[in-house]
Formats: C-alpha cells, structure tokens, sequence
C-alpha cells in the first residue's frame, strides 16, 4: 500500500495551505482534465487515484490516506490525467502549485525530501504494475502477500485490495476462501 509521505513534508505543506475540504464517500475531489491548481494532502479518510479501464471498471493507480498527498506526479501538469474519488469520507487540505513549485526551487531540503518520496512511489508503482502482469488470481494474490509480509488485510478492505491487484471483488474473495487457514488477517 501507499507508504506515509515523510513528516518533513507534509511539516512545510500544511501551513501553506489555502483551504480545507471534506468529501463524502465516493465524491469527485476532481475530474480527468480539470487544471492542477492545486495539491490535496490527505488529512483523514482515504481517496483513489482512479483511470477508467474501457469497460468502465476502475484501475486504482494510488490510494491516499492520511499523510499523503495525491496526485502528486501531476505537479508539473497543466491537467490532471486520471480521476479521484473519496474511497471513504475524506478530508484534505488544498496547497497551491506555485507554493510547491516555490519551495522546490528555493529550499533545497524540502526538494530532496520531494525527491525521495518520489523515487518510493515509484518503486511502489513498479511493484503494482509487476503484480497486475501476473495472469491469474492467485498469483496476483501470492506476490501481494509477498510484498506484504504475507499478512491480508481486515475483511472489510478486501474490496479495496482486489482493486489494488485488479481483480473482481468475487475472484478475490474465492481465492481467500480456498486458501482459508493459510494466509494471516491482520487485525483492524
């Protein structure tokens, strides 16, 4: 899952941030082709980065929680690419761009703190994207647990985790259910 952007970071966004949102489950925080004016540090709740497969099911390409700001590969975009959705009742608070880009340029802490949260997301996003290679269910599943030190999440995130391995909720959920007293649940 998302690894917690580094305190440092999230220490030099939060005071310059302009406002602070609230969404409901579900609600757009924006839209595929709106202009990135903005950064959303996630605050509480959690919110996907969404890009719609042509058969309309979602790809999750990031999931914000608390400490974490989304879309921020979209930094230096004129618009954003993909969608994203408040997974749960979310709040965030909004940065502007122009402060972000400005502390990039003019503190060089804040710019390798920026740099190595970034190279941990693409790590990150090199191990989905090895994961959603893999042909079936539960082989997704096995180099899930694998990067996961082999524990599943609480039954109520199980959704959440087939979107993250792109499978059907079902095909999810049957994998489990053969694989009962094999794999540890972590607690809630």
């Amino acid at each position: 899952m998302i690894a917690i952007m580094s305190e440092q970071i999230i220490a030099y966004l939060l005071p310059r941030a302009v406002t602070h949102r609230s969404f409901e489950k579900n609600e757009h925080l924006f839209h595929r082709g709106d202009p990135v004016r903005t950064m959303f540090v996630v605050t509480d709740g959690c919110a996907n980065l969404i890009r719609y497969q042509e058969d309309g099911s979602p790809a999750v390409l990031q999931r914000s929680t608390p400490g974490t700001v989304l879309a921020e590969a979209s930094l230096f975009s004129e618009h954003y690419h993909c969608d994203a959705v408040a997974a749960t009742a979310t709040e965030v608070m909004a940065v502007p761009v122009s402060e972000i880009r400005r502390l990039l340029n003019q503190d060089h802490v804040f710019a390798l703190e920026w740099a190595r949260h970034l190279s941990r997301e693409l790590q990150s996003a090199r191990k989905r994207a090895e994961i959603i290679s893999l042909r079936t269910v539960g082989a997704r599943l096995d180099a899930w647990l694998t990067w996961n030190d082999g524990d599943l999440p609480p039954k109520g995130e199980w959704r959440r985790l087939a979107e993250e391995i792109g499978v059907s909720p079902e095909a999810l959920y049957r994998e489990i259910s053969k694989r009962r007293g094999l794999v540890r649940l972590r607690d809630p």
